[in-house]
């Protein structure tokens, strides 16, 4: 059966998806730079900044698996509305916030509502374009633009915090959603598995008392080394993720159809992208506290530094889809796996004294060499399952994302701390209270150098600074190692795949649903 390509409607359409993915990527990075300033206004402490960071990713991590299944249920393009709706009023809502209690319940909200948006988008990908060239295509422009709120979120937010107040940063996306919702019943088809069944409540119940706990254990692992109660979160985590199994496998009508995972591609694509996430959450993380500690640069500029390696990912992003026409997958993937371990072999030549552009340059080839495998194995994901069950299989691959990048900081994240506690040589004649500071991380060390008197504490803190230059050269190293190891693995688990010129076409002729 021939393939139905797109036309016209369907690419005018993928603007329309794109709006939710940039204001996404946009959101993120904005409320990093307002959080210093909504603070102060609100009067939110240490614990409740925390709070007003962590609740959106936490409840959007928890979300994915039903809001995935549910907009197979009730329609992908209704649940995308429905979320961009919620979306909308949220962010006034957290403008406005009189309190840090409620600012923390705006971004829950939001949490849930983002939740809605990035498998409901990526399952209409799926359905929209049937041809696995366009499809291809159309998942690197997606991509693209989450990476390209990355570039415009800093600037767009500096320029509205220095004129507006911090609730500005929350407004952003309110246009966004006013266009989503006008154009989206125009262009957007709708989609939906007749054979659905109801949603199953305790499953969902389940499926959160999973997600959530490993997550916030990942966190505070990452943040304040090995604790108790995050070691306690993780195990009810993983208890409750052996019962949900447990549940799908009962039910006629599963929140999860663990039959994706019997197929080898879908697996295998999925293990991939939460390996890249765990390897460039540590790296990231590292890179940006080297700009920031050791450097000395302050966040914004920090942020600018980083906008060569989002502009490396757009282009090799938008690139990959067209070089794989002539090039088979397994070897494009893995070759762009090469030149990311490349770019962190580059940056273990990272030097406290020297300048930011092993760092920049190395984060800049690391990002465009994974981007291949990031937008082919998407398109691996969604293509291998069929049209009904596209927003389940989004839903996993986003999950698998946020738990690559929890994994990613707590892992790495504890290599890069006990790498910086071994090659620390604290000077001779510092007090024990800074000694002990010093010893905790380079922010705190930062902190309690500048008490010290005369040399003293430009000498701690240059002790300081090449400990923490040691513990990204580390991370680096090992990143760079598991790059390579997940080069091979990638050219021997895809290597069946051809390239997409000479792909299979589908064959589904599945319909759309009646509306």
């Amino acid at each position: 059966m021939e393939t139905t390509r797109a036309t016209r409607r369907e690419w005018l359409g993928l603007v329309t998806l794109a709006l939710p993915t940039l204001l996404l990527s946009v959101d993120v990075s904005v409320l990093y730079l307002a959080l210093p300033h909504l603070s102060e206004d609100l009067g939110a402490d240490s614990t409740e900044q925390l709070w007003i960071l962590d609740i959106y990713s936490f409840l959007l991590a928890g979300f994915l698996v039903t809001m995935g299944t549910l907009g197979d249920r009730i329609g992908r393009r209704r649940l995308l509305l429905i979320g961009a709706t919620a979306f909308g009023i949220t962010s006034v809502v957290a403008a406005y916030a009189t309190s840090p209690a409620m600012l923390i319940a705006a971004r829950a909200a939001l949490g849930v509502a983002g939740a809605t948006l990035m498998p409901s988008t990526m399952a209409l990908i799926r359905n929209m374009f049937r041809d696995p060239k366009q499809m291809a295509t159309a998942i690197g422009i997606w991509f693209a633009c989450f990476m390209g709120g990355m570039v415009v979120g800093p600037l767009v937010g500096g320029a509205l915090l220095s004129t507006f107040w911090w609730g500005s940063a929350f407004l952003i996306g309110v246009p966004f959603m006013v266009l989503l919702l006008t154009t989206g019943p125009f262009l957007l088809p709708e989609y939906r598995d007749a054979a659905a069944g109801r949603v199953d409540l305790a499953s969902v119940a389940l499926s959160l008392a999973a997600i959530l706990p490993v997550i916030y254990g990942l966190k505070e692992f990452a943040r304040g080394g090995w604790q108790i109660d995050a070691a306690l979160a993780v195990v009810v985590g993983l208890v409750a993720g052996v019962v949900f199994v447990r549940r799908q496998r009962q039910l006629a009508s599963p929140l999860l159809d663990l039959h994706l995972f019997t197929n080898r591609e879908f697996t295998s694509a999925l293990g991939i992208g939460l390996s890249l996430g765990i390897v460039m959450a540590g790296v990231t993380l590292t890179s940006t506290l080297f700009l920031q500690a050791v450097r000395g640069l302050a966040p914004l500029h920090a942020g600018l530094w980083l906008i060569p390696q989002t502009i490396a990912m757009a282009a090799g992003l938008m690139t990959a889809p067209i070089l794989a026409r002539r090039i088979r997958p397994p070897h494009l993937m893995a070759g762009g796996l090469v030149i990311a371990a490349a770019g962190l072999f580059l940056q273990t030549r990272t030097e406290a004294t020297g300048g930011v552009a092993p760092v920049v340059i190395g984060l800049a080839l690391t990002s465009l060499g994974i981007a291949p495998t990031m937008s082919l194995t998407m398109n691996l994901i969604l293509g291998s399952v069929p049209p009904e069950k596209a927003g389940s299989a989004a839903s996993m691959s986003e999950t698998s994302g946020e738990f690559g990048v929890a994994l990613g900081v707590a892992a790495l994240g504890s290599l890069a701390t006990f790498a910086y506690r071994a090659h620390l040589a604290i000077p001779s004649g510092t007090p024990a209270a800074v000694d002990d500071a010093v010893r905790h991380g380079i922010t705190e060390a930062t902190g309690a150098a500048t008490g010290l008197p005369g040399p003293l504490g430009a000498e701690v803190l240059d002790a300081a600074r090449a400990a923490f230059t040691a513990g990204l050269t580390t991370v680096a190293a090992v990143g760079a190692a598991a790059f390579v190891g997940i080069a091979v693995v990638v050219a021997i688990a895809f290597r069946h795949i051809p390239p997409m010129s000479a792909a299979a076409e589908p064959t589904d002729d599945a319909e759309p649903a009646k509306i």
